[in-house]
């Protein structure tokens, strides 16, 4: 899947999905469930709640995880599966209540508030970004739909090998979102607007700031009142490029090396690994780096409750007016033309189909310490949240991302 991401992205996000099923890890596994009224379609397999459980277990001790948590919400029961703990050297058993970033699934969000300011007025989605932002390379040719789709062709700035000395050199600075454009704005574009798809952080830090020069309030206002406090989301915020903090309870964020891992897609050379895997390298705690160079690619803060919750109102209908709604729905555009039957990317969300009757609307978030998957299924109503703490395995895999293959096929009949 792909810090921001739906590719391979950044530390923000991910969104692909990766060809191994795998989840999270210490040896303390446990889950519970609750039932609920509808029957079971026949797409969904009916799911033993013991079984759902060592099949979390299993695929948490290969990637090695200090926690994680699962949250499966379908017309047969709500599921929980919790590994290990929040923080090493404890026993805190991870929570559904529990904190922690969300990484690049903050894109659903900073989408559902450009497409309200559109639905208002305050914008249109045909619109020149040069006419909301000054100084953007081929800024009077990318639009605000282009931007949302990941179709600009502007320089990825999470890509800079720069932005992660710096984050790891001072891990409590603040910055803005202009110093992330100029960052990008200093390398050429990789294509021309709308030729090709390529996840990059930079169209949605510059959306960020569109949505703040359109809806005439700074960002973490807009999203608490046009976004959290409608759906009663109390534990979701956007933080102050100050605060370091997260809300009680929380979980602690935990990664192998330095911050350039889970920017850019590259793997673990061969002794980190062995180090990692043998118990001599220990991770390294980032729950406090500054995520403000993320902001409205992927800084918010969530928990499992909020999220599902979330996920489901933004597919079916409950966050846009009837006629944004299907906009929204319709707007996966195939990431690889070539491919028209895989994975696709629309309005700050992925969507695919995975089997004859089962597929997502969804988003990944991927940045130092977290890596986390939310995902609804209108079909079938299946609603699916996961999240770890350990951004990648020894092995280099979005952990979150690597449970999923695991969690479908004992979702889904069929696959």
């Amino acid at each position: 899947m792909a810090l921001l991401a739906a590719g391979a992205a950044l530390l923000i996000a991910s969104c692909a999905l990766p060809s191994e099923a795998s989840l999270t890890a210490l040896s303390d596994v446990s889950a519970t469930h609750e039932p609920t009224a509808s029957a079971t379609p026949p797409a969904l397999k009916p799911i033993d709640p013991a079984a759902f459980q060592s099949t979390v277990e299993r695929a948490a001790k290969k990637l090695m995880v200090p926690g994680a948590l699962v949250l499966l919400r379908t017309p047969q029961e709500i599921f929980r599966a919790t590994v290990g703990t929040t923080e090493l050297g404890t026993a805190k058993p991870p929570t559904t209540g529990d904190h922690f970033r969300i990484a690049s699934n903050t894109k659903t969000m900073t989408s559902a508030l450009i497409l309200l300011l559109a639905q208002d007025g305050e914008l249109r989605l045909s619109d020149p970004v040069s006419a909301y932002v000054p100084g953007v390379p081929n800024g009077e040719h990318i639009t605000i739909a282009e931007l949302l789709k990941m179709r600009s062709g502007l320089y990825n700035y999470t890509d800079a090998p720069e932005l992660a000395a710096t984050m790891d050199a001072d891990p409590g600075k603040a910055v803005t979102p202009q110093a992330m454009l100029d960052i990008a704005f200093r390398h050429p574009p990789n294509f021309a607007p709308d030729r090709s798809y390529e996840y990059n952080n930079t169209n949605y830090a510059l959306l960020g700031l569109v949505a703040e020069k359109a809806g005439g309030h700074p960002l973490a206002q807009q999203f608490r009142d046009r976004l959290f406090a409608p759906l009663g989301l109390a534990g979701t915020s956007l933080p102050t490029a100050a605060d370091l903090s997260l809300p009680t309870p929380y979980s602690h964020g935990y990664m192998y090396g330095g911050s350039a891992y889970a920017l850019v897609d590259r793997p673990y050379p061969a002794d980190v690994q062995a180090a990692a895997r043998s118990g001599k390298l220990l991770p390294t705690d980032y729950t406090h780096q500054n995520p403000s160079y993320a902001t409205a690619a992927g800084g918010a803060i969530s928990t499992a409750d909020d999220l599902a919750t979330w996920i489901r109102a933004l597919v079916t209908g409950k966050v846009l007016n009837p006629a944004f709604q299907q906009q929204w729905l319709h707007s996966p555009q195939a990431e690889d033309p070539a491919a028209p039957g895989g994975k696709k990317y629309g309005y700050g969300i992925a969507y695919q189909r995975f089997g004859p009757n089962a597929s997502m609307y969804y988003h990944g978030g991927e940045l130092p310490g977290f890596n986390s998957f939310i995902g609804h299924d209108p079909d079938n109503e299946v609603t699916l949240v996961i999240w770890t703490n350990l951004t990648l395995s020894p092995d280099g895999k979005p952990t979150a991302q690597a449970l999923l293959p695991t969690a479908l096929n004992q979702i889904y009949a069929g696959l």
